[in-house]
């Protein structure tokens, strides 16, 4: 019997489709099927945004979580561009006065200010009221890119029938992540207006677009024993649709004419349709290969983030928010001496080595014109040296967790956990630029507000990688500490941290800008 109702044909489903908490159920059961117990879909909301519901709480000393907010910026954020015009409205939503690093600066004790360098290098600081010609710079910096593919200046290509996209790599990727995943484009695009001028605009394709598919094992049959390795030029081309077949003459002029254009018709048309332009008037594209999939809370007990970007965008946000938290009363600057600054660098990936990277003067000249502005009628000696001998730099940028099915890869008494709190960086070979000095202020601001630390060296017989610390650091001679958030999967399209030492860093990086003036002063060096 039981057979024969298996090979009726199924009954024809009429009733309307619930939906419920993001899920389909339906109210119709088959008569088979009547009084058996059916498995149950989760109604599990997947976290990825404050309003999803995220819990505003922490357990670090009961202050408020920052980590839904940390979520939405991630998830606005795919490009540097975006990162960067995130953290600018981020920063014109709380009071800071945005500044042109073409115009005279006017500044006054007590102001928050900030700029931006090509949309993708911000630096923003809130000036102390008790300030005096020769106080320090307190700084934390970090970097808004990540590796990723980026669009080749002619993209268009084909291929077997398909329309592809050529792409370079940027950075050091882990690209074989990359194989098989829902991607799209984001990034900035130059449109010309009807008055002749031209615009700056960022764009973001938030449907899937591209993929770069893998080969099926049946057609590379040792792939598991040999290992994956693809060719980074032939392989790693994303597809972006079958190549249509032109029918008629006229279609063919214009496939002729469209073939000699750098980008596919197809895709600029999609980028129009974002803009709400037309084809003709975008004269400029600089896009970034993204990953399309949400940035979300994950684990047993969401007490992961599982996001592309973590490095460095956690470390820039956390930095950004503490600066923004830390100065957001009337008197949160009235006994400041100091000024409390963000520097978040582009191009740290690849080096530093450009306009908007750390390797350009881009922060130092902001100081020496804040010194300079605010020196009125001084008329001493050695204002910008002096304020610099009394700054310090916390270069943030993320850390590498211990790896539970790679432990063999740390140090034995270094190996840094989730959930830990900030890892400390140090190399004996000025790797990271971290001294004894400047990780002892560092910790000891931890301890004044009862929060871990962690420190990490890397395997004598390993190399180590480096951060915008050691750069800046010897760029005018600044004390800099080098630290990090512990994450898994550093540089994959996926990274994992953990949700509670982003908490932690908010916390300790806030507690840095209220009160490393009154720690420095008990620590005297070279008197």
């Amino acid at each position: 019997m039981n057979r024969l109702q298996l090979l009726r044909p199924p009954p024809t489903i009429t009733s309307a489709l619930l939906l419920r908490n993001n899920h389909l159920c339906s109210t119709f059961r088959p008569p088979h099927l009547s009084g058996k117990r059916l498995r149950r879909f989760s109604t599990t909301t997947l976290l990825c945004s404050k309003s999803d519901g995220l819990v505003e709480s922490s357990n670090v000393a009961g202050s408020p979580s920052i980590v839904g907010d940390l979520l939405d910026y991630l998830n606005e954020s795919w490009t540097q561009f975006h990162a960067t015009a995130e953290a600018k409205r981020k920063l014109i939503a709380t009071g800071f006065h945005l500044l042109n690093e073409n115009d005279e600066w006017d500044l006054k004790p007590g102001g928050r200010y900030f700029f931006t360098r090509n949309m993708s290098c911000l630096v923003a600081f809130a000036i102390g009221e008790k300030y005096n010609v020769g106080s320090g710079f307190h700084v934390i910096a970090a970097h808004t890119d990540s590796p990723c593919l980026k669009l080749k200046p002619k993209s268009a290509s084909s291929k077997s029938g398909y329309l592809m996209v050529n792409v370079e790599t940027y950075g050091g990727g882990l690209w074989h992540t990359w194989f098989d995943r829902d991607l799209s484009v984001a990034g900035r695009v130059i449109v010309k207006a009807n008055d002749g001028s031209f615009m700056h605009k960022l764009v973001k394709v938030r449907r899937p677009l591209l993929r770069v598919p893998t080969l099926a094992i049946h057609l590379d049959r040792t792939v598991n024993k040999d290992g994956f390795k693809p060719n980074l030029e032939t392989h790693l081309l994303p597809l972006l649709a079958t190549k249509l077949e032109e029918t008629s003459m006229e279609s063919k002029e214009k496939s002729s004419q469209s073939s000699k254009a750098s980008h596919h018709p197809l895709l600029m048309q999609v980028l129009s349709d974002e803009l709400n332009c037309s084809i003709d008037d975008i004269v400029s594209i600089e896009l970034n290969v993204c990953d399309t999939q949400p940035s979300c809370l994950g684990g047993g007990n969401n007490e992961f983030i599982f996001s592309g970007r973590l490095d460095n965008l956690a470390s820039s946000y956390c930095a950004l928010r503490a600066l923004v938290d830390s100065c957001e009363s009337p008197g949160d600057l009235s006994s400041e001496q100091a000024i409390r600054m963000v520097a978040l660098f582009d191009n740290e990936e690849v080096g530093s080595d450009s306009v908007q990277g750390a390797g350009a003067p881009t922060m130092f000249q902001a100081m020496r014109r804040i010194v300079d502005c605010l020196a009125h009628e001084y008329v001493g000696e050695g204002a910008f040296e002096r304020a610099i001998r009394q700054s310090f730099l916390v270069s943030a940028d993320m850390a590498h967790g211990v790896h539970p099915n790679f432990a063999d890869k740390h140090e034995e008494h270094h190996r840094p956990e989730m959930q830990k709190g900030l890892v400390i960086k140090h190399n004996a070979n000025q790797r990271y630029a971290t001294s004894g000095v400047t990780a002892f202020l560092f910790k000891e601001i931890a301890k004044m507000h009862d929060l871990p630390t962690q420190e990490f060296v890397v395997r004598n017989d390993m190399g180590c990688g480096s951060t915008i610390g050691p750069i800046l650091a010897s760029g005018v001679g600044i004390r800099t500490v080098d630290c990090g958030i512990s994450q898994l999967s550093m540089h994959s399209v996926r990274e994992i941290c953990g949700k509670e030492d982003v908490d932690i860093a908010y916390k300790h990086f806030k507690a840095f800008y209220q009160t490393f003036s009154s720690i420095d002063k008990k620590l005297n060096v070279d008197y």
